[in-house]
């Protein structure tokens, strides 16, 4: 897996490790943009990770392109001998899924759908092979997700589902992008999912809700009083499926500063990852639940 250089006018490089996302590609990318940040390398002011990818934004008055292109290189030698270990945390969100709220969004907005006769649910389940809703929300609900990348808007994940890439859940986004999006949507476009932080336009399908909020700039909600944004890239996510009565008790929870998300801390080896994924899985989710 060699990476992919390309320059972004005079004082941006942009550094691809694959065309299609994977966790490999994410651990190389993430490797290297540590690289880069250790190297200390003069004139970098800013590195910005993505899912495979990232980019560095230099001063060419402090060092000229083309020293900087080489000494990314070298990084990259070093990245590819990197052990492929996170120390990172698992968490619990919970979702209520097919919720009044993203309904009532999709159904005004229907006539920008794949499938105007039904809803975001439906479509992802008969693509996906799923016999019912139940049985989508349960492989969609089932197995943890990676964060690679947090961004696009403030503190929304993208969140790649993961199993063997035959098992990952795939629909494509809205063919034209709804005005509307309720806050804290659990959606889904391509291989990722995602929470919107915010209210605002979308694409992506929805699935649900989350009562929990995951980006607050006055930073007053309990558990983001350190720093606003909730997710970083390496978070392993897995959703609960919660009923209306638990979604209300979770929002009261949160106003009431009570709520506290399970997350524990944990060290993800991709290679043990790899060798048994239900079965590593399986460890992750009892680690959270304290097993």
């Amino acid at each position: 897996m060699t990476a992919r250089y390309t320059f972004g006018g005079d004082e941006h490089l942009f550094v691809e490790c694959s065309e299609e996302m994977s966790l490999e590609a994410f651990f190389k990318s993430l490797s290297m943009a540590k690289g880069v940040r250790e190297s200390g390398i003069r004139g970098v002011t800013e590195i910005c990770p993505a899912n495979a990818s990232f980019q560095i934004k230099f001063d060419p008055d402090v060092i000229h392109p083309d020293d900087i292109l080489e000494e990314v290189k070298a990084i990259e030698g070093a990245a590819e001998k990197a052990e492929p270990v996170l120390k990172t945390r698992i968490v619990e969100i919970p979702v209520f899924y097919n919720d009044p709220w993203t309904h009532e969004t999709l159904m005004r907005f229907r006539e920008r759908h794949q499938d105007p006769s039904g809803t975001d649910l439906d479509y992802a389940a008969r693509i996906n092979n799923y016999g019912s809703i139940d049985d989508f929300v349960a492989a969609h609900s089932g197995s943890p997700w990676f964060v690679s990348m947090v961004g696009f808007v403030a503190g929304l994940p993208f969140m790649y589902q993961m199993v063997e890439r035959k098992r990952q859940i795939q629909v494509p986004k809205y063919p034209r992008p709804r005005t509307d999006t309720p806050r804290l949507t659990v959606g889904h476009g391509g291989c990722f999912g995602a929470i919107y932080s915010v209210r605002g336009a979308g694409g992506y399908q929805m699935f649900g809700i989350t009562p929990m909020p995951i980006f607050d700039p006055a930073q007053t909600i309990s558990y983001l009083r350190d720093f606003m944004v909730f997710f970083r890239p390496g978070d392993i996510v897995k959703f609960k499926p919660i009923d209306r009565d638990a979604y209300d008790q979770s929002v009261e929870d949160v106003d009431k500063g009570r709520f506290a998300p399970p997350i524990r801390e944990l060290s993800f080896d991709l290679r043990e990852f790899q060798k048994d994924i239900d079965g590593y899985n399986a460890k992750l989710e009892g680690t959270l639940n304290g097993h």
